[in-house]
């Protein structure tokens, strides 16, 4: 699950400009060796045969880089889905051996604790950084009658001091984003 909400809408956008792009560029190579007859390969770009201020070039090219390096940086920004996990080892005696624990694995039963509070509808996290320094990041989704104050206040009293006790932990910086659903609580009769 990313952490970016607008994903979709990003990934399709940036697909719809590639495409556009690539038929742009495909029929001026196209006019360009006359396999297509549309517009004439010898015909002027623009109207008039004086070129333009030297001024105006500058601006196109400034306008170019500037607008490149967003779309970069558009582009980079959807490939950071979620923080990076470690695999935590606890060493006490390395000649005796030594633990392992997935981060996901270590977080997977407070999940499933959270799903259950009053007005989840859907839990998910990841616990990034090393034990050293670890780091929560949150995600939850509340129904339409869900109470993101009485969901955070459960999370402070119950879940998150369980969990730091579960991995040893004195402190666990979290973030918390709430997504409401448009589903509505289940009704019991």
């Amino acid at each position: 699950m990313s952490l970016n909400r607008p994903v979709r809408l990003n990934r399709t956008l940036l697909g719809f400009i590639g495409l556009v792009l690539l038929a742009a560029g495909g029929f001026a190579v196209a006019t360009h060796f006359g396999k297509l007859t549309l517009l004439d390969a010898n015909a002027t770009l623009t109207p008039g045969t004086t070129a333009p201020p030297t001024w105006v070039w500058y601006a196109v090219a400034a306008g170019a880089i500037v607008l490149g390096l967003l779309l970069l940086r558009w582009l980079a920004a959807q490939l950071a889905r979620k923080p990076k996990t470690h695999t935590w080892r606890f060493e006490t005696d390395p000649d005796r051996g030594r633990t392992e624990l997935a981060a996901g694995t270590a977080i997977a039963p407070f999940l499933a604790e959270v799903e259950a509070y009053p007005g989840v509808h859907a839990a998910h996290g990841t616990l990034a950084g090393t034990h050293d320094d670890p780091a929560l990041a949150l995600v939850l989704s509340t129904e339409q009658e869900g109470d993101p104050t009485a969901i955070r206040d459960r999370l402070e009293t119950h879940g998150l001091p369980r969990l730091r006790q579960a991995l040893d932990l004195e402190v666990l910086p979290v973030t918390v984003e709430f997504r409401f659903t448009a589903k509505a609580a289940a009704r019991t009769l």
